[in-house]
């Protein structure tokens, strides 16, 4: 890959068993608008592609009627993206402009966001554009209540995907949208039916577009808790001066190695003295993604923005942390 070839966005699709995940995936994949994108997925026959099948590239890879490049996890995802990147250079597979990975149903998302962002060389071609996540209208509050691997989906992801809309009551969706917005307080939420498919870049980030992770929204307020919600939160820290980049690092990476497992996702835009443009941080866990800079800042607020969405930890002691590194100057609000 060039030294100046823009990095390929990967969106990572998950959503609980049932859910509709596959449904609103076999749909995408006949719509043009997937014609610059290659997805991987678990088992292709899984999806159901005979109808939609164009040809066979290779063993592994074949090639939909609308120009999408489908491809299902060989040894692991790594190696499936390298393999992925290594055909589209030598032109053995047509072009594509952004990834769509998807899990499986019971699968924690955050291993698949740690394998993107902890492998250099992934790092050096791929860059994490968001999780997107299903959630089924109808039975999506007794998942919650029932599962914690649904609740995790739900809080990690940037985007979530209301499944069978058609099925519920409105006053149902409501419901499961405020208890939601009390899980991950920044996701854009979605509906999707049989009848009414959302398109693919509603869903999935296109080049040029700031990804989901990069993009503040404001705080609903919180409502509707279940019994396995009560442990997830969300909280926005923000630091209002300009911050030395090298103790700012230095509680980033102690904050890490300490409560990694209660930090599920954090995102934001730091404000970095000396510093014109925005540095994006992303990180999930115990890893953080490698800090790139934005072009410009999105708005005219220059304050350091951190976005936690978390397990077992509040925003008083995120800022309790920040003050053993920065001490009570640091002005946060």
């Amino acid at each position: 890959m060039s030294a100046n070839e823009p990095r390929l966005p990967v969106t990572v699709l998950t959503g609980f068993l049932g859910s509709g995940k596959t449904t609103l995936l076999r749909a995408l994949l006949q719509h043009p608008g997937m014609g610059d994108t290659a997805v991987v997925v678990n088992e292709l026959g899984e999806v159901g592609l005979d109808h939609v099948l164009v040809r066979e590239v290779t063993d592994e890879v074949v090639l939909l009627a609308s120009g999408c490049v489908c491809c299902s996890v060989r040894d692991d995802l790594a190696a499936t993206l390298e393999d992925l990147h290594a055909k589209r250079a030598a032109g053995v597979i047509p072009p594509f402009s952004r990834v769509v990975v998807e899990t499986t149903g019971l699968a924690d998302p955050a291993p698949i966001v740690q394998t993107l962002i902890g492998s250099r060389t992934l790092v050096e071609r791929f860059s994490l554009a968001g999780l997107t996540a299903t959630v089924d209208c109808k039975l999506g509050a007794r998942e919650l209540d029932e599962h914690a691997e649904a609740v995790k989906q739900a809080a990690l992801a940037d985007c979530l995907v209301l499944t069978k809309s058609d099925l519920a009551a409105p006053e149902d969706i409501e419901a499961l949208r405020a208890r939601i917005a009390r899980l991950n307080a920044e996701a854009r939420i979605v509906e999707s039916a049989p009848a009414t498919f959302p398109a693919p870049d509603v869903l999935f980030e296109k080049r040029g577009r700031r990804p989901f992770s990069e993009r503040q929204h404001g705080l609903p307020p919180r409502f509707l808790q279940g019994p396995h919600d009560s442990r997830i939160g969300s909280f926005v820290v923000r630091i209002d001066a300009p911050v030395d980049w090298a103790p700012f690092s230095e509680w980033l990476e102690l904050l890490l190695a300490a409560r990694g497992e209660s930090i599920l996702r954090l995102k934001g835009l730091v404000n970095v003295a000396g510093r014109s443009r925005p540095v994006v941080l992303q990180c999930v866990q115990h890893m953080a993604y490698p800090p790139g800079e934005l072009d410009d800042w999105p708005d005219a607020d220059r304050a350091t923005r951190l976005t936690f969405i978390t397990r077992d930890f509040t925003r008083a002691a995120a800022v309790n942390s920040l003050r053993e590194i920065f001490g009570e100057s640091v002005q946060v609000s």
